[in-house]
């Protein structure tokens, strides 16, 4: 059998293919593009491990009426689906506009083609199509991709230039607020939980940085976070590591470039700040330990008083090494980069 799709159609139904949640759909669009390919009905079905006469009449279904009349075989009597270009114009549509409801999607489609679906159809036809249910991530509306590139080819030259007693360090504070974080969690369907929360503001003021070669942390609490409290962390550090270069990889936080610290780094030329781009918080290694932390201490967690919550995620850093197993996969330098 000669060829009968064009370059395109392949692509769609390949597409379609991949998008696909429902094994009899799959097996039929996979064997329309056999037959493209020249297979015969015999080696599709054996392939398939289907019977002959299912493959002729699904391709005598194609040739009747194409994909969407091949596919709509399974919901025979139901309502209008939309066709291949109509599905195709609502995944753009859908990939630039976030629709919060179903419900939202459906009026859409009511009134852009005049088809009308169930909150049960259009669900399915979503997942059909590769969508699903989910919340956006927040970006930096100022991040410069091109720097963030830049970043990294100059993170790689370190790394192969560096001496073998040196490290590599990712410095930055977090300020863990007495109250629980709610997080995801298996719920029984039509129950309600509920985690109790705290009314006071009570923070606990963490300045830390992370060797990424050894999986370690230093980390100190302070009042606050300042120029002095960065000091203080930087003569820690110089303590633990007695020889070679500390590299320093930080944020533009305006009290690392202070007098006060750049005087601290004139005396100690061992430490070497390198900053990320701004607006460049993915590039920052030390802030997927910080989310780490809090998922395992404050996520659906309640606290009655600050002092046990303060000692509980205080005393989860110097037990750090039980969890050297998650660290080592969570904290490799694979940076993520916002989109363009």
């Amino acid at each position: 059998m000669t060829s009968f799709l064009s370059p395109q159609q392949v692509i769609e139904y390949r597409r379609l293919h991949k998008q696909c949640k429902s094994l009899r759909e799959a097996d039929r669009i996979k064997a329309i593009l056999m037959l493209n390919k020249g297979y015969s009905y015999e080696q599709i079905a054996e392939l398939l491990v289907m019977d002959e006469d299912s493959i002729r009449r699904w391709h005598k279904d194609y040739q009747a009426g194409g994909m969407q009349n091949l596919l709509a075989n399974k919901y025979a009597g139901g309502e209008p689906k939309l066709d291949m270009r109509q599905q195709q114009a609502l995944s753009e549509y859908l990939e630039q506009n976030i629709c919060q409801t179903t419900k939202e999607v459906c009026g859409y489609v009511e009134r852009k083609y005049g088809i009308s679906y169930s909150i049960k159809g259009m669900n399915c036809l979503l997942h059909r199509m590769g969508f699903t249910y989910k919340k956006p991530k927040h970006l930096p509306g100022k991040a410069d991709r091109q720097k963030q590139e830049a970043f990294i080819r100059q993170y790689e030259a370190l790394r192969q230039s560096k001496k073998n007693e040196d490290r590599i360090y990712f410095m930055d504070g977090t300020h863990p607020l007495h109250n629980p974080q709610l997080g995801y969690g298996w719920i029984k369907k039509g129950t309600e939980q509920f985690i109790r929360s705290n009314t006071g503001r009570d923070r606990v003021n963490i300045n830390g940085a992370y060797d990424i070669e050894n999986h370690r942390v230093i980390i100190r609490e302070d009042e606050s976070i300042n120029a002095q409290s960065t000091i203080a962390l930087l003569k820690q550090m110089l303590k633990k590591q007695r020889l070679g270069i500390l590299y320093v990889i930080l944020d533009n936080a305006r009290y690392y470039r202070s007098r006060e610290v750049q005087g601290f780094l004139s005396k100690h030329p061992r430490i070497q700040f390198k900053f990320l781009p701004p607006y460049s918080p993915n590039l920052n290694l030390l802030e997927r330990l910080w989310k780490f932390v809090k998922k395992k201490v404050a996520y659906n967690k309640y606290y009655e008083k600050f002092s046990v919550f303060r000692k509980t995620f205080i005393g989860f850093f110097q037990k750090l090494e039980e969890h050297q197993k998650e660290l080592k996969s969570l904290m490799t330098e694979n940076f993520q980069l916002f989109p363009a």
